[in-house]
């Protein structure tokens, strides 16, 4: 994907209550306020192919923030050469490591986080916090859909990706804040994914219908969890291309439609 020069990009520490959190910024260029978007990382963590989301996303209209999520952990990638081990006979050692960086991502955690990090899109991105939106992969969609919870005044657009145990049976699931939701959800889910069976999805959809949000989910035949991610195996550039053509509709529907 070539950079587009109408970019304004930066890398930015955004305080939290818990210490300093590494992230991306990136924003039309100029400083007139734009819609903001908050970028939840998947599991693999902030790097290039997040990045280039980030400013694809950008160059529709809006400042987008994707911050290291795991940084708690250290500066990002917190795993080194973890795209490349992943892809080797590595890969149960490297998910092994992550693994305690994704446990202590609780949503209390997480909920301290998205306060700091929603204060930087605005600040330093020139965000208009009356046009938030949201998008998560993997782990990051269960982010994404809590954070429009925690943010309903603000937050008019949630999305999430191949995103796994959005409504287990234990009800501990983002889908149990759907009655705090006002943004419209849009929800990609990967066929092949054993962390979003089909089961939580019907719990999931039943979920947010029954509480009055405008709710699109959408089973994508055939992919595998981390659809989207370029950089990875299980990529698939038909539902990548479908994600994209999702995603930039619910935000051309909402925070890019106006004031």
């Amino acid at each position: 994907m070539t950079p587009s020069p109408d970019l304004d990009r930066r890398r930015l520490d955004v305080p939290t209550p818990d210490g300093t959190a590494d992230a991306y910024l990136v924003r039309p260029a100029g400083d007139a306020p734009v819609p903001g978007v908050l970028l939840f990382m998947d599991a693999i963590g902030l790097r290039p192919t997040v990045e280039q989301m980030a400013d694809r996303l950008a160059a529709a209209g809006c400042a987008v923030l994707a911050p290291n999520l795991f940084y708690r952990g250290g500066r990002a990638p917190v795993v080194p050469d973890v795209v490349g081990r992943l892809q080797s006979e590595d890969r149960a050692a490297v998910f092994g490591e992550l693994r305690p960086f994704m446990a202590a991502l609780t949503p209390e955690v997480a909920a301290r986080d998205t306060t700091a990090y929603v204060q930087a899109l605005v600040d330093a991105g020139g965000a208009d916090p009356s046009r938030l939106a949201t998008t998560g992969y993997c782990m990051g969609g269960a982010l994404a859909l809590r954070a429009a919870a925690q943010l309903p005044d603000q937050v008019r657009a949630a999305a999430s990706f191949h995103g796994g145990n959005l409504a287990p049976e234990d009800g501990t699931g983002p889908e149990r804040l759907a009655g705090q939701v006002r943004a419209e959800v849009y929800a990609g889910h990967a066929d092949e994914d054993p962390s979003m069976p089909p089961e939580q999805v019907a719990r999931f959809e039943q979920a947010f219908r029954e509480a009055g949000v405008a709710v699109t989910s959408e089973v994508y035949a055939g992919a595998s969890h981390g659809f989207t991610m370029r950089d990875m195996p299980v990529h698939d550039a038909a539902a990548e291309q479908r994600h994209w053509d999702a995603l930039l509709g619910l935000l051309g529907r909402t925070v890019l439609a106006g004031g």
